[in-house]
């Protein structure tokens, strides 16, 4: 039960725990949580109260979200912040994946720990305009599981908010685990004070991860986040011909590598098909994909990521795709998505304002 929620098991007319008659009106008599609501402490969490202070020097909020795992939520959350950091804002990436966290290694951040001062917990940084938070700083050994209830996931989400000293942030960016429980009711409740800009929703193309995401979007519209936008990801294979190995198959199905072959029958008979870039569904997109769900749904689409396997690399080693000149296929279209959300959102104005 959440602070002032009204238990699902409680009496018709249930005061709320919040009420000063809780536990001792008439309406409270026979039911179950009659003592703990007689007994509970009164009046505003004070976590909350501490999390509005923290958040106070924050401009900007986002929560990116995904319906369903394996979407790449992670990767775009860490390439945003690469984005934006290299845009000169002050950007801060919290990581509340509380089981799998996975943004110390997309950051490069690996084996790092949190240090604490009089100012509370300070982020670990990547550039000095580039801090991140996440429980796998705190995790004595990289393969410990967090085999935590909801109760302690919660409570870890508030200490990240109140107790991690960001100082001036442009974007707050928090990446959140697959699914519509327990962190992310948690994050929407601590944040619904100070001021959340909205979610931007990741998917890949096909009906098993937008049956998901659709859940991910009424989540939102019922606990009142904007919808920021939806990325498809994964929304093809693309990369350059030349990094493409050919086989050939023998009757009896052996593969035979005739990569050179084929270089070398190109550069003679077909130059210019080297420069080609070879793209692929790898995901079923008859169904419309994303564009298709967005328009039903009513929320914008911001754009298609293709599975690019150079990003993959990036994300492995924990750089920016947008400094590896290799992303030839991702980091445009990733800067295509980040400069409409900027522009749209009229966050621009935060650099010509001097921030």
């Amino acid at each position: 039960m959440e602070n002032g929620d009204i238990p699902e098991d409680a009496n018709e007319h249930c005061p709320g725990p919040q009420s000063e008659s809780a536990g001792k009106s008439d309406a409270c008599e026979g039911c179950p949580n009659q003592q703990i609501c007689a007994t509970a402490p009164k009046g505003p969490d004070p976590d909350l109260v501490a999390i509005a202070e923290r958040m106070a020097t924050v401009k900007h909020k986002i929560l990116v979200l995904s319906g369903k795992g394996g979407v790449g939520k992670s990767t775009f959350s860490a390439q945003l912040a690469f984005a934006l950091a290299e845009r000169d804002f002050q950007v801060g990436l919290l990581d509340v994946d509380i089981c799998g966290p996975s943004i110390p290694k997309m950051l490069g951040l690996e084996g790092q720990e949190i240090h604490q001062s009089n100012l509370g917990w300070s982020p670990v940084y990547v550039e000095s305009n580039l801090g991140v938070m996440s429980i796998g700083f705190m995790l004595p050994n990289p393969d410990e599981a967090v085999i935590w209830r909801g109760p302690r996931k919660n409570g870890l989400i508030k200490q990240f908010l109140k107790d991690v000293y960001w100082g001036e942030l442009d974007f707050l960016i928090v990446d959140a685990p697959p699914g519509t429980s327990d962190e992310h009711i948690s994050i929407v409740q601590c944040l619904d004070g100070t001021g959340v800009d909205g979610a931007i929703i990741v998917t890949t193309p096909q009906q098993v991860s937008l049956i998901d995401v659709r859940k991910e979007v009424n989540f939102c519209k019922k606990v009142g986040v904007k919808v920021l936008g939806v990325v498809e990801n994964m929304s093809s294979l693309c990369q350059p011909i030349t990094d493409f190995k050919f086989m050939k198959m023998s009757d009896e199905g052996e593969q035979k590598d005739v990569t050179q072959w084929v270089w070398e029958y190109m550069k003679e008979k077909a130059p210019e098909m080297l420069n080609l870039i070879a793209c692929t569904e790898v995901f079923d997109s008859s169904g419309g994909g994303a564009v298709k769900m967005c328009n039903e749904m009513g929320v914008p689409f911001l754009g298609k990521v293709p599975l690019d396997p150079q990003l993959c690399k990036a994300a492995e080693d924990g750089t920016s795709c947008f400094a590896n000149k290799d992303c030839v296929v991702s980091a445009p279209a990733l800067k295509k998505i980040i400069v409409q959300l900027i522009e749209t959102n009229g966050w621009s104005m935060l650099l010509s304002n001097g921030a």
